[in-house]
């Protein structure tokens, strides 16, 4: 599978992974590929994938007379072979002063993969802890690797092998349209962002500045973990497991709570949040309210817990999770659905007291009732706890503030 150019030379397209998969699934003595192409499956089907760069190549692997050995793929040269299998986060936890509450928040997210808002002032660090959220995440598996490469082979980005273990951290510009959001396209209908960041972050900057329609489109995805893309003649479903990352203002000035430098109306600042509607905020777990960090801080700032350190607790957690679901086919808590929930997640009855009189008091809705029990589940996770008390429900009910506000509104 490749273009072939008039000089000989043996090109690229897009969608080499899936096919070489699809070679080894029906039981095909091996694929050739172009070597751009080919090193993505370096890590896969080393044994059953020539790389060629011409179609001289070609020619020798099909007549058979000649030693081929040196053509498969893991015996190629390809760029980024000597990248670090991980790739480094631009911000790490300890850069970050304050926010200890949001970093916790961010903490349990990544732990769990649930979807995460922050709100807040310019300049009180959302973008920065977003950032730094890609250094705590887990390595992915060698499953979830697979199908995110698949992905990107698809859409003809190809990941290098040396970035094959690192999550996917996508942050498109809030004015992306709907195609390139969700996936789309005229002659091929090729992935959109929610399926590059499949088994990682998608991260929404200036969240309520997004078009409505492209706010709303994200509901379906969110719950289904996929997307159906329809057109006159063909219909396509990908992958879109995606960890939402967020952050909004809080108004349309940006200084609501902090002190009297707000400028907006009452109506102002409650149509401003209003255009995350009720489904949406339904569907992301963890909100955080954050505040400017004092100036004061920056000139001595106080000692924090690194990247590293908090990474290791969420490896723990995923990899507790990972046991618990290896028969379910899913990888977090955050995936679980409402069966799981009732299986994997028991309550003893003061749980169940405390959670009642938070639904009672919030107004939540059966939806957000289930995302406090997966965010508890997580908490206990971390915690290596086994069971779900109490005070996790307390904590977990924490991070549903705008819940109550609008209640409240």
């Amino acid at each position: 599978m490749g273009e072939l150019g008039l000089d000989g030379s043996v090109r690229a397209v897009p969608g080499a992974l899936p096919i070489a998969s699809l070679a080894e699934a029906q039981g095909k003595k091996g694929c050739i590929l172009p070597l751009d192409a080919a090193g993505l499956c370096r890590d896969y089907y080393p044994d059953s994938v020539y790389a060629v760069g011409n179609l001289m190549e070609v020619m020798q692997i099909l007549g058979g007379g000649e030693d081929t050995e040196k053509l498969l793929v893991k015996n190629r040269k390809y760029a980024g072979e000597e990248e670090s299998c991980e790739k480094l986060a631009e911000v790490d936890f300890s850069q970050i002063v304050g926010q200890e509450f949001a970093k916790r928040g961010l903490e349990i997210a990544a732990a769990g993969g649930h979807n995460l808002l922050m709100i807040g002032p310019p300049g009180s660090g959302k973008s920065s802890l977003a950032k730094a959220l890609a250094g705590i995440l887990p390595p992915l598996t060698p499953e979830e690797s697979l199908e995110t490469s698949k992905i990107y082979s698809v859409a003809g980005l190809y990941r290098n092998p040396g970035t094959a273990l690192s999550r996917p951290f996508r942050s498109p510009h809030y004015s992306a349209s709907i195609p390139a959001i969700i996936g789309g396209g005229s002659d091929s209908i090729l992935p959109g962002e929610i399926s590059l960041a499949h088994n990682g972050v998608l991260f929404l900057d200036e969240f309520c500045e997004a078009p409505k329609k492209v706010i709303e489109a994200l509901r379906g995805p969110m719950e289904d973990r996929q997307v159906t893309i329809s057109r006159l003649k063909t219909k396509v479903t990908y992958p879109a497991s995606f960890m939402l990352a967020a952050a909004a203002n809080p108004c349309p000035c940006g200084y609501y709570g902090e002190g009297n430098r707000c400028r907006c109306t009452p109506g102002q600042r409650a149509g401003y949040i209003s255009r995350l509607s009720g489904p949406m905020m339904d569907r992301i777990d963890i909100q955080l309210w954050m505040h400017a960090v004092d100036a004061l801080k920056l000139i001595n700032p106080p000692k924090s817990e690194s990247s590293a350190s908090v990474r290791e607790r969420v490896i723990r957690a995923r990899a507790r999770q990972r046991e618990r679901f290896r028969e379910e086919g899913i990888f977090t808590n955050a995936a679980m659905n409402n069966r799981m929930i009732e299986k994997y997640c028991p309550m003893d009855e003061s749980c169940k007291k405390v959670l009642k009189q938070t639904i009672e008091r919030m107004g939540l809705s059966a939806r957000a009732c289930m995302r406090i029990i997966r965010i508890a589940r997580t908490i206990a996770d971390l915690e290596n706890s086994a069971d779900i008390s109490m005070f996790h429900i307390s904590e977990a009910a924490g991070y549903r503030f705008l819940d109550k506000q609008q209640n409240t509104i």
